[in-house]
């Protein structure tokens, strides 16, 4: 599953991990857009992948975010308002679709988060499962500081994975950078690692073959009905989990 600016390996069975290694800050840019779209697409065609875990190849760097020199936009000379907005649109759409496919991925997916997490980096991990970050990791929803609304995906899961919307709303208001240990606090991720990226990276490994031992029918399970519930009531949960687990319980295979 290497692709141009992702590489992929197998440290253990059942676990990949995807590295962002788009030099020097892995910032995001229509190829590796799509990589991540093809990464996905590959995931759930391979049913020997129980757990993926993002990461990037950059000791200082998860992602600086958009690359705004090579965001993809095509100019073609369309000069309707209206029209070039609808282009824009599908444009974005796309890059929204990219990041939908992790959260929309059948296995588990971990961020292990370490150094500068910015804008797209934000994006990204909020459409994780879990988000690890090592303790030298700085955030910041930043697109507010280049004149736009963050549109690829934080504005929506973000505040769903923090319990403060107050804080949420300033941070996206001020693009203020907060680090590891607030973003903790807020519920943004599940803990802060002392160190760095080998450290944060080891946490995510151990974890991850924790997850892989587990029923690959309980886990995708799991989270496909997790996911079902952010969106719908208790009542409409339950009832599609009873429609699901009618199914799935009469496996005859526990791991």
């Amino acid at each position: 599953m290497t692709t141009r600016s992702i590489t992929s390996t197998t440290p253990s069975p059942g676990v990949l991990v995807l590295t962002l290694k788009r030099p020097p800050v892995n910032a995001f840019n229509q190829s590796l857009f799509d990589d991540i779209s093809t990464a996905m697409t590959g995931v759930n065609q391979d049913p020997t992948v129980r757990v993926v875990i993002f990461t990037t190849a950059i000791e200082k760097f998860f992602s600086a975010g958009l690359d705004l020199k090579d965001s993809g936009f095509v100019k073609n000379g369309e000069t309707d308002v209206a029209r070039k907005a609808l282009l824009v649109r599908e444009h974005m759409k796309g890059w929204q679709d990219s990041l939908t496919s992790i959260e929309k991925c059948r296995v588990p997916v971990i961020a292990a988060i370490s150094g500068i997490c910015y804008g797209a980096g934000v994006d990204l991990s909020s459409a994780c499962d879990i988000r690890l970050a090592a303790s030298n990791t700085t955030f910041s929803i930043k697109e507010v500081d280049i004149g736009i609304a963050a549109d690829v995906g934080t504005l929506q899961r973000f505040p769903k994975a923090c319990g403060n919307s107050s804080l949420v709303k300033e941070l996206a208001y001020t693009g203020r950078p907060f680090d590891a240990r607030e973003a903790h606090e807020i519920g943004f991720l599940s803990r802060v690692v002392q160190g760095g990226l080998a450290d944060v990276l080891g946490a995510a490994l151990v974890l991850a073959k924790q997850i892989a031992t587990k029923s690959p029918v309980a886990i995708v399970s799991n989270k496909h009905l997790l996911n079902y519930s952010y969106e719908h009531t208790i009542q409409e949960g339950l009832e599609y989990t009873s429609i699901w687990n009618a199914a799935m319980t009469q496996t005859e295979v526990r791991l």
